[in-house]
This record gives structure tokens, C-alpha cells and sequence, in this order.
């Protein structure tokens, strides 16, 4: 496997323009996926023959007896993995001999750089299909921004945003503007793009000034003509489609610093390309909006006749319609299909968070605007196209009822669009389905799931029955031993099998408004490698003794909490806060019932946890009876004991009833803070100081009904320090929501 795996980054390069590389390199992934399924049987029988040799030691004579009959079957099911492996051995040889042999014929070595600068990718020439006034306003908000700064000696602006967003066109328009052909001596455009040559690069840019160069001259000799040629002008050059910084640090900086003044204008996907350039001011290519993507679209297709443009339309919306998701659910689809790479002393969930970020940073995702922070993302009509293009050998979105049965037993990832609410696999006579995910979407509020479809999926490691009417799941689970996610949401279920615990590769478990599902079974405390369960809205009053035996869980919600009781079972109406003392990882935390904790013995119960990002305590809904004394004291001291680390980024309270904030919310001791919402927490008379909290950005308080003004404390301004009074409230606030107060005067 360590020697196919060397060819697979020349042959994904290669796959777009030869066929034969791309049908090569689909059986290379087809016995890589069956090496992967291997090793998961492999490990799963290993396992069992620890446990086995574990506990032999301990046996009696009739023990032994009797494992000598169960050993059969252990020696039966070593002897078809070892069979499995030889088989594949030979294939994965046969397929890396093809390939040094291919590889060696094609000159599958990786390219040298272009030659040529890719002068015809792009050009100064104005887009005809212009739309929309987005693009209109935004070249005059730029030339009147370069125009100020004309005189500086070195200016240096961007036009940042996704590919095919519209960032050439808007440099178009800036390049080509009246204003800017007079404000200049010399002015050049020259797009860059990954190929690039440096010798061709500098020969454009003369070339653009008017100077003649000849074939043979070095990058030296070109790069003293351009230093001469731009001596105490003053030049505006475009930048286009640039991908590495060193175009402008390593090539152009130093010739180009004898002009007078010099204004560049870059555009990029890559918001890191930009900073280490040093633009100075930054402008963002917004999405544009379906009307506009509408209009765009039926002008390329030059059709005017009213009827056409109107049956044209009802397609062309779906077309220009945007892809929305939330970053925590790719996380958990990049750590359980494997894609994210162990770092020392970091959690998988953090290095996927970097992965995502970083994709944001170049563009190839865009924070939904209407939602705080990134934790929602549009991906652009053209990058999902791409991406669909290039993996439509192994990945499926639509009606599986349209494939027959070969296409589908080639799938490995199944998007399945349920229209009619229903869901059914095509039959497969003799095919074998091998799909590694299966996601199911409909717009009806429930789905219908074929009932067999635990036992036709036995390759599955990400299944997502999201509002499914499936009321119960089959003992037969425990057979997938691939399974790594199971998403049963908004299903109809109302209890799991103990069988559950076999799954010993699962790592996520969604439970989240499974309103009839009232207890979790035992076998949850087996599932080792679990790192998420979220059970939030689903009304659990029956769980499992040994929640914090689970080292890998990092993100838990809906945590609900229940008396200790001492009792000869396994089962509890809720955990005890004391249970999260073990589960070191947590990232994100939800904890429910907090009006149910008994008096917890410490204080660290969540202020050791180091890896916290996300912590929402809730109690349960007001009710109509007032609290006693009593438990308005016990919610109290529980609140006060739940200090949270100071690395803790969000932070929600819901229906806290006591009088008074807990003090650590009033302190910067959550320095890191920078989402906080106070729900329903109707019985507080003073909102809390948090206004020199340094990062908060957003602040929701919500139904906080017995307050009845927002005093100077609130703001932290001279409450024990006169000093404070000129400090700044709130110096990083960006969205301040305050609703549902009708007693604040």
C-alpha cells in the first residue's frame, strides 16, 4: 500500500486529461477501499482474541473446555482475512506494476512550469455580460480609493473571493476606468495564475510599458530593464489570479522600487496571499445574489424571446441557488472519513477547525453572512460543480432509482434527494452495494426508509436517517463494523438495541429530537471511540452508569443530569456532574436539568478542561409554581461550582432561575469569550459585568424579565476602580441583540 500510494498524487494530477490515467487510478482506489475494510476487520477480530487471551488466565478447566470449541470459529475467521489480504496483495502488485509501466510510457513525472505566461486566461478587456450594479459600484469605491493614494511611494490593494466570483471582472472595469489611464504613466495587466514563468512574467510586463525584449535575455538582465523602464514614473500594474506571494516579494519589489510611485492592484482566492503581499486595504467579492446570477446566466445563453427565458428560468434558479452548510457537520464528516491528520498535543476536531478555516481564508468557502461568526459556510455553484465533476466516478446526489445496479455497486458516497419522501435502493441481483456514506435529504418532515437497509449497506461508516420514521434499529447494526457516524435526528424511534455496543469503530452518535426515545442501553458505555453524542430536545430520563469511561468523547450535548442514587442496576434517570470529571477531551459541552445536580464536591468539574470551546448549562423550563428557597439555593451553588476555563470561546445559559449571575461571569476570567447568551434567566435583577470581556463579539439577552434597567455595572465603568470609567464597553462587540424585556424602564 506504501508504494501505490507514491503514484496517486501524479495520477490525480494527470486524470483530467488522460482517460486511461483516470480508469487506472479508479481500481487503485477500488483495492485501496478494500484494503481499508480490511484492516477494520482485521482489528475488530484482533480485539477480540485480546479479550479472549485477557481473560483466559482467569478460567477455569471448563472454560478452557469450551473455548477450545469457540476457538474454531476465531481460526475460521483469521484464516478468510489472511485469505482476503493475499488476494489483495496480488491485486494492489499487479495494479503498481501497471502503473511504474504507465507511468514510465506517459512521463508521468511531475511538470515543469509553463513557459509562457497564460497571457489569454485573462486579459484587461471588459466582461460584456456585465450584471447586476454590484460590480458598477464597487470599481468606483475602488478608483476613488487608488486615486487617494496615487502619491504614495508604494500602494497596494485587493480584490479577494471565491474562483468565478467575479474578482477579474471588477479589476476590468477598475483597469479600463478614465480616471485611471490619466492618473498614470505607465500601466500594465498581467495574469499570474499557478503556471506562472518568471522569464515570461517580466517579458509581459515590459512588453505592457512598451519595451522590446529579446529571447535570450535572463531574468537578471530583464529584471534591470524593467527597474530602468519604471524610474520615477508613476505606474498602476494588475495582478491577476495570484497565487503565490513571491510574483510580487521575490520578482517584481526590488525592479519596480525605482518608480516614483507605484500602485498594485492583486486579486486572489487566498486571503494569506494577500497579507504577506502587504495589501493595505482588502476588498471582498460578495456572492452575487439569484437574481443577478439569474440575469447572468440567460445572457451567456443569448436567448431573448420571452417564453424561452421564461422556461429557461425555473431551471436556471435551481442552478444559481447556493449550497449551505454548517462547519461542525463537515468536521465530523472530514475526522470520520479519515481525512484529517493526527497532530501532536491537538484534537482531531481542532486540526479539522483549521482545515476549515483555512479553506474560508481561500475562498473555496464563504461564511453565510447572516450568521454569526463562520460557523455557517456557502460553497459557490462552480466549485460544487467541480467537485461533483471530479468525483462522479465514486460520488452520487439524486434519485438512486435512476442507476442500475453496476453504476451503484461502484458508489462510494450516496446523496440521496428523497422528493417523495421516500426512500428505496434499486435491486442489485448479484452486485454487492459498497458505499462508504449514505445522506438522505428531502423537504417532506419525515422520510420513509426501507426497513432492510441495515442489511444492505455493509460497507456503510456514515449513515444519516435525519427525520427518518424508522421506530426501532435492528440487532443486525452490530454487523456494521465499518460504521463510524449514525445520524438518526428527528427520527421516530423509541429505543436502541443493546447490540449498539458492538459498533466499536463509531465515533458519532446523533440523537437530537427523538421524541419518543426515553433511555439510552448499556452497550453506549462500549462504544470506545466515541468523540460525539448529541442527545439535545430528546427526552432521556433513563441512562447508563459509566458515561465517563469514554476518553475520546469531546463533544456532548444535551447532557442530562440526575440524582445519585445508589441501586443494584446499571441504569440512572441522569448522570451526575461528578460522571464529566473523566472526559478530558470535551470541546463542546451541553449540559440539561442543572436544577437536578446534587451538591457537587468540587470545583473543577469543567475549569481543567482545557480543550472547552462551547458550554450551554440549562435548566429545565419555568414552570408555573414558584421555586423554593431551597432549590433557588441549590441552583445557585451548582451554577457557582461550574467555572468554566478561561479558554472558552461560546458560552449560552438558558433558564437559570437564581437571583444572581455566578460570579465568574462577572470577572474577565472568560478572556477568550466571544459568543454569550442569556436565555429566559427571568428571575435576575442585575445583568451581568461583562463589558471589558476583550473578545466578545456577539451578545444575546433574552426574556431577562425581572430586570428593570442596565446599570453602569453592567458596562464595568467605575464599579471598584475609577480608573475603569475610561475604559471602552464592549471594545470588540459586533451584534448586540436585547429582546423580550418588558419591564426595563
Amino acid at each position: 500500500m506504501n508504494q501505490v500510494q507514491c503514484f496517486l498524487n501524479d495520477a490525480e494530477q494527470r486524470r483530467a486529461e488522460e482517460s486511461a490515467v483516470n480508469n487506472w487510478l479508479s481500481e487503485l482506489k477500488d483495492a485501496m477501499y478494500k484494503a481499508d475494510d480490511i484492516i477494520d476487520l482485521a482489528r475488530l477480530e484482533g480485539n477480540k482474541l485480546l479479550v479472549d487471551d485477557g481473560s483466559s488466565s482467569r478460567c477455569s478447566a471448563t472454560c478452557i473446555i469450551f473455548q477450545l470449541f469457540t476457538c474454531l470459529p476465531n481460526i475460521q475467521k483469521r484464516q478468510e482475512i489472511a485469505v482476503r489480504i493475499r488476494i489483495l496483495n496480488t491485486e494492489l502488485e499487479k495494479i503498481s506494476k501497471l502503473g511504474e509501466r504507465f507511468l514510465k510510457l506517459h512521463n508521468m513525472q511531475p511538470k515543469e512550469e509553463d513557459s509562457v505566461v497564460r497571457r489569454m486566461e485573462t486579459c484587461e478587456v471588459v466582461e460584456p455580460n456585465l450584471v447586476g450594479n454590484e460590480t458598477l459600484l464597487a470599481s468606483t469605491k475602488l478608483v476613488e480609493m487608488i486615486l487617494r493614494h496615487k502619491d504614495k511611494k508604494t500602494y497596494k490593494i485587493g480584490i479577494v473571493g471565491t474562483g468565478g466570483v467575479g474578482k477579474t471582472t471588477l479589476a476590468q472595469k477598475v483597469y479600463n476606468d478614465e480616471k485611471m489611464k490619466r492618473a498614470f504613466s505607465l500601466r500594465a495587466w498581467v495574469c499570474v495564475s499557478q503556471g506562472y514563468s518568471k522569464n515570461a512574467l517580466l517579458k509581459e510586463v515590459l512588453r505592457k510599458f512598451g519595451i522590446v525584449c529579446k529571447e535570450d535575455e535572463t531574468i537578471g538582465e530583464l529584471s534591470r530593464k524593467l527597474a530602468a523602464a519604471a524610474e520615477k514614473k508613476s505606474l498602476f500594474l494588475v495582478l491577476d489570479d495570484i497565487w503565490q506571494h513571491e510574483v510580487w516579494t521575490n520578482l517584481l519589489r526590488i525592479p519596480l522600487d525605482t518608480a516614483a510611485t507605484t500602485i498594485i492592484l492583486v486579486t486572489t482566492r487566498n486571503d494569506t496571499t494577500a497579507q504577506v503581499i502587504g495589501v493595505e486595504d482588502v476588498h471582498r467579492v460578495q456572492l452575487m445574489c439569484d437574481h443577478t446570477g439569474w440575469e447572468l446566466l440567460w445572457k451567456c445563453m443569448n436567448i431573448n424571446e420571452e417564453s424561452e427565458v421564461q422556461n429557461l428560468r425555473d431551471i436556471g434558479m435551481d442552478i444559481v441557488e447556493r449550497e449551505i452548510m454548517y462547519g461542525v457537520d463537515l468536521i465530523r464528516f472530514w475526522i470520520v472519513e479519515g481525512f484529517v491528520e493526527e497532530q501532536a498535543g491537538q484534537l482531531l476536531e481542532d486540526t479539522a477547525q483549521e482545515y476549515y478555516t483555512e479553506l474560508i481564508y481561500r475562498n473555496l468557502l464563504q461564511p453565510d453572512p447572516i450568521f454569526v461568526g463562520e460557523g455557517r459556510c456557502i460553497m459557490h455553484d462552480l466549485i460544487r460543480c467541480l467537485a461533483q465533476h471530479l468525483s462522479q466516478d465514486e460520488c452520487f446526489c439524486g434519485d438512486p432509482q435512476s442507476l442500475d445496479a453496476k453504476s451503484l455497486s461502484r458508489l462510494r458516497r450516496i446523496s440521496i434527494v428523497a422528493d417523495n419522501g421516500s426512500v428505496m435502493l434499486p435491486d442489485m441481483d448479484k452486485e454487492e452495494i459498497r458505499a462508504r456514506t449514505l445522506l438522505i435529504h428531502s423537504d417532506k418532515p419525515t422520510i420513509i426508509v426501507e426497513n432492510t437497509i441495515f442489511k444492505r449497506l455493509p460497507y456503510i461508516r456514515v449513515l444519516d436517517l435525519t427525520s427518518s420514521v424508522i421506530k426501532f434499529i435492528p440487532d443486525c447494526i452490530a454487523s456494521l463494523i465499518h460504521l463510524r457516524s449514525l445520524d438518526l435526528d428527528e427520527s421516530d424511534i423509541s429505543y436502541l438495541p443493546e447490540s449498539i455496543g458492538c459498533l466499536i469503530n463509531l465515533q458519532v452518535l446523533n440523537l437530537q429530537r427523538c421524541k419518543t426515545l426515553n433511555s439510552l442501553p448499556l452497550g453506549i458505555t462500549r462504544l470506545c471511540k466515541l468523540r460525539r453524542l448529541g442527545l439535545s430536545e430528546t427526552p432521556i430520563n433513563q441512562v447508563p452508569k459509566g458515561i465517563g469511561g469514554l476518553k475520546f468523547l469531546n463533544d456532548l450535548e444535551g447532557f442530562p443530569v440526575g440524582h445519585a442514587i445508589a441501586n443494584f442496576t446499571q441504569m440512572q434517570e441522569g448522570w451526575t456532574l461528578e460522571e464529566l470529571g473523566g472526559l478530558l477531551r470535551l470541546r463542546r459541552l451541553g449540559i440539561i436539568k442543572l436544577e437536578k445536580a446534587d451538591h457537587c464536591s468540587t470545583d473543577s468539574v469543567l475549569i481543567n478542561k482545557h480543550h472547552l470551546k462551547a458550554l450551554d448549562l440549562q435548566c429545565t423550563k419555568h414552570r408555573d409554581e414558584p421555586y423554593s428557597e431551597q432549590e433557588v439555593r441549590n441552583v445557585e451553588e451548582t451554577f457557582e461550582r461550574l467555572i468554566p476555563p478561561h479558554t472558552l470561546e461560546n458560552l449560552d445559559i438558558m433558564n437559570f432561575f437564581a437571583k444572581s449571575y455566578p460570579t465568574w461571569l462577572g470577572t474577565t476570567h472568560l478572556s477568550s469569550l466571544k459568543y454569550l447568551a442569556l436565555i429566559y434567566c427571568r428571575s435576575c435583577v442585575h445583568l451581568p459585568a461583562i463589558g471589558q470581556l476583550p473578545d466578545l463579539k456577539y451578545l444575546e439577552i433574552r426574556g431577562a424579565t425581572a430586570a428593570g434597567k442596565i446599570g453602569p455595572e453592567f458596562f464595568c465603568c467605575g464599579i471598584g476602580n475609577p480608573g475603569a470609567k475610561e475604559a471602552v464597553a464592549f471594545p470588540k462587540l459586533e451584534k448586540l441583540m436585547i429582546v423580550e424585556m418588558p419591564n426595563w424602564e
